[in-house]
């Protein structure tokens, strides 16, 4: 390699091979031959499905793990061979980065820098630069363990920081935290390449995370499918999109899980009060949107659609030893009469639904407090049967104590809640038997088969004994499990852990779906099943509560609220939120910053622990939805 070439890449990878043994299971190809390159002084991204391998390659590049074959060097150095001076020219954030969360910001900073050997006489300027550009300075004495997520995301980063690397590795750094830190998180990685002419690697499950960077690599199963600038992987999806107005009285979910079951489309995705979808060639029309006389419209493609679009190619390839074309087109034209068939049915059911189905879940003036903090004020709106309801807000706005009140796992100070018919404050035990609950955590039992742990959340629920395996059927062939029913917990990609989860929750058959940041950290395809798997539940009468950090999933729900420091600001369907920000076009990612901000402009300075001052601030009335 020439000085040249040595200065223009930070990372260069060849041949790169990396299997792993797990104990009685086949071999896994984690990384098969990839060459890889990353420009110096640039931001590169890695993005790809649960399980592509991203996590593996940056470890490798780390010198965590040596390669079974292959060359990779790694600033100009060859990781094989100077592991330990690889190290120490780079720093590497983790998915589950260690922060001390008995310890201060401060103390924090103080531990990375000590771990590192950073000379006494550096830290004040390095420290002050850190804290100042993530927005802690005023926060140092506080303990890690008492800021919200989008601010531990940015001590992390300080704490990776502490010295100034040659290359920086972020392994999906965003994932559970709000657009608005996600924002403020890369206006701080963008400001450390312009001036510290820093490398960085980053690895996302956010496509306009991914559109920031110079070059975007697509990774699936061990292999590379595409490279190139954003809009160059973007033209890819050039003239295959389009937008589609549903019917009247039909939501855009319902609309979009009956194209994702079309083989005209290869993905499909509320925005707006339309859906998004690509089609399988350019100019492909859809069977299922003529019979029922709706337009589609061309659209401007994303690189998502892009991303899609390798995704199934690549999906298709596997497949495609074992066709044959006359079936082929017969199973089409099956696959077409079926979609139309399903579709009539969930555009039906949509049409049917009550305009004023029976309240499941009333909220009057809810109060959540610990000590002198308020986490939740003066907190109004009421869920209706069959409803998607959507809780969201910045981290740390209390959206997540009025969920764990609305679940009764958390009591309220004061206020009247009640869930289906039972008062939350007096009978919780009565009320959870309507109530189904997925954490943001997966709470399953790792060493537990899929089986096992069905039937020990069956027993939990009060299921007889002799209902249990026809149960655990059932909710195995809604959720696609039926495979695997054998397979432990622990050894179970992301996307079946969540649909383990889900079909957990859904065994005593409740009323009520609590769903805590479910897809957080669920690649598009497996968020693409789960919203249809919700569009499902919501057709037959379930009323689900979901939070999230994916603005785009705001629009799959009928309505939503939006809390900041523990205050309301937003009671609407994304269409009423639209049109009193004045902001028809917008993506919810824009409203959503938006009304935070606004909401943060007008007057309500918070104090020093994040309270607002008392009595400040207009709650909406759930009768009067919109935004305060």
């Amino acid at each position: 390699m020439n000085r040249e070439e040595k200065d223009a890449c930070v990372v260069r990878a060849q041949g790169i091979l990396k299997t792993f043994q797990p104990e009685k299971a086949p071999l896994v190809t984690a990384l098969d031959h990839v060459d890889f390159e990353a420009a110096r002084g640039g931001l590169t991204a890695l993005i790809g499905p649960d399980g592509a391998g991203k996590t593996t390659l940056m470890r490798l590049i780390c010198g965590l793990m040596e390669p079974d074959d292959g060359s990779l060097m790694v600033c100009g150095l060859d990781v094989r061979e100077n592991p330990q001076a690889v190290q120490d020219r780079l720093s590497y954030m983790p998915q589950k980065f260690g922060l001390y969360e008995d310890l201060s910001v401060q103390e924090n900073m103080n531990l990375y820098a000590d771990l590192h050997g950073v000379p006494q006489k550096e830290r004040a300027e390095r420290f002050a630069h850190l804290l100042e550009m993530t927005g802690l300075s005023a926060f140092t004495k506080r303990l890690a363990g008492k800021l919200s997520g989008g601010m531990k995301q940015k001590l992390g980063l300080a704490c990776t920081l502490v010295r100034s690397p040659e290359l920086l590795l972020l392994d999906e750094p965003t994932v559970g935290v709000d657009p608005l830190s996600r924002r403020e998180l890369w206006e701080i990685l963008g400001t450390l390449v312009r001036e510290e002419h820093l490398s960085v690697l980053v690895s996302t499950a956010y496509m306009e995370e991914a559109a920031r960077c110079g070059t975007v690599y697509v990774l699936n199963h061990g292999r590379f499918l595409a490279k190139g600038t954003p809009d160059e992987l973007t033209r890819r999806a050039a003239g295959r999109c389009y937008t589609v107005t549903p019917p009247d009285g039909v939501p855009t979910r319902v609309l979009q899980s009956c194209l994702l079951g079309s083989p005209a489309v290869i993905d499909a995705v509320p925005a707006g009060d339309g859906v998004h979808f690509i089609t399988r060639k350019p100019g492909q029309s859809v069977p299922l949107l003529a019979a029922h006389q709706l337009e589609a419209r061309p659209a401007a493609e994303r690189l998502e659609d892009a991303f899609m679009i390798l995704l199934h190619a690549d999906a298709e390839k596997k497949a495609d030893g074992a066709a044959d074309p006359e079936r082929g087109e017969a199973s089409a034209a099956d696959a077409d009469r079926n979609v139309q068939e399903s579709a009539e049915a969930l555009i039906a059911s949509a049409r049917q639904r009550p305009d004023h189905a029976p309240v499941l879940i009333e909220v009057h003036d809810l109060v959540k407090k610990f000590g002198d903090f308020t986490a939740v004020a003066h907190t109004s709106f009421e869920v209706h049967q069959g409803e998607v309801f959507g809780l969201l807000g910045p981290n740390g706005a209390g959206k997540t104590t009025t969920f764990r009140m609305l679940c009764g796992l958390l009591p309220a100070t004061s206020g009247q809640l009640s869930v289906a018919g039972v008062n939350l404050r007096t009978a919780r035990t009565q009320a959870r038997a309507n109530i189904g609950y997925v954490a943001q955590k997966f709470s399953l039992y790792k060493k537990l088969s899929a089986y096992e742990n069905l039937r020990f959340f069956a027993g939990l629920y009060g299921i007889p004994p002799l209902e249990i395996p026809e149960r655990i059927e059932a909710v195995a062939k809604e959720f696609s499990l039926m495979d695997r029913l054998d397979t432990p917990a622990e050894e179970l990609p992301g996307g079946y852990l969540q649909r383990l989860s889900m079909a957990a929750a859904l065994m005593h058959r409740p009323k009520i779906l609590f769903l805590d940041e479910p897809t957080s950290g669920i690649d598009p395809l497996a968020r693409r099943t789960f919203w249809q798997q919700i569009t499902r539940l919501s057709a037959k009468g379930t009323t689900i509560i979901i939070t999230t950090h994916f603005m785009d999933e705001a629009e799959y729900c009928d309505r939503m609220m939006i809390q900041d420091h523990g205050k309301l600001l937003v009671l609407g369907s994304p269409r009423k939120i639209r049109e009193e920000m004045a902001m028809p076009e917008a993506d919810m990612n824009d409203i959503f910053i938006a009304i935070v901000e606004k909401a943060r402009r007008e007057g309500r300075e918070h104090d020093a622990v994040g309270n607002f001052p008392s009595g400040r601030f207009p709650v909406p009335d759930p009768r009067q939805e919109g935004v305060s």
